[in-house]
C-alpha cells in the first residue's frame, strides 16, 4: 500500500510542483510545431536557458531517488509475491525515466527549481525528501506569503 502513495506522492508532487506559473515571456516560441519533429517523435533539442539546465539536472538527480524510496518502501512493505508482480528490476527504470521525463516537460519558476535543488542536497532520508518537495507547489510559495509572522 505505501509503494502506491510513494509514487502517488512523487508523481502528485512532479505535477504540482511543475503547475502553471506565470511567465514574462510572451510564449511565443515555448513549444516547437510538430513539423520540426524527428521522424521518432522527439522534438530536436532547442537552447536552454540557464533556469531549464537546472531544471533538467534537478530533475535527472530526482528521478533515481524518488524511484530507490519507492522500491525500498516496496521491498519493506510487500510480501514476496506482490514483488514478483512489480518486477522491479525492469519497472524501476521506466518509472525514473517517466518521472524525470514529465518533470524536464513542465514549466518552473526559479523558486521551484530551488527548491528540487535543495532537497535534493539537503534531505537523505526519503519521507523527508518527499516532505521538503511539497515546498514546490505553487500553492505552497502563496501560504508562506499570506502566513502570519
Amino acid at each position: 500500500m505505501r509503494i502506491r502513495f510513494l509514487w502517488a506522492a512523487a508523481a502528485a508532487l512532479v505535477l504540482a510542483a511543475c503547475g502553471p506559473k506565470s511567465s514574462s515571456g510572451s510564449g511565443e516560441g515555448d513549444t516547437l510545431p510538430d513539423d520540426l519533429s524527428k521522424p521518432d517523435g522527439e522534438p530536436p533539442p532547442r537552447p536552454q536557458t540557464e533556469l531549464e539546465r537546472r531544471q533538467a539536472a534537478a530533475c535527472e538527480q530526482l528521478g533515481p531517488r524518488i524511484t530507490e524510496c519507492a522500491v525500498a518502501d516496496a521491498r519493506a512493505q510487500l510480501p514476496p509475491e506482490k514483488l514478483a508482480e512489480l518486477d522491479l528490476e525492469n519497472t524501476a527504470p521506466v518509472h525514473t525515466r517517466e518521472f524525470i521525463k514529465n518533470c524536464v516537460a513542465q514549466p518552473m519558476s526559479s523558486r521551484q527549481v530551488r527548491v528540487y535543488e535543495v532537497c535534493q542536497a539537503e534531505e537523505t532520508e526519503c519521507g523527508a525528501l518527499l516532505a521538503c518537495l511539497e515546498h514546490a507547489d505553487p500553492d505552497h510559495a502563496d501560504a508562506d506569503a499570506t502566513a502570519p509572522e
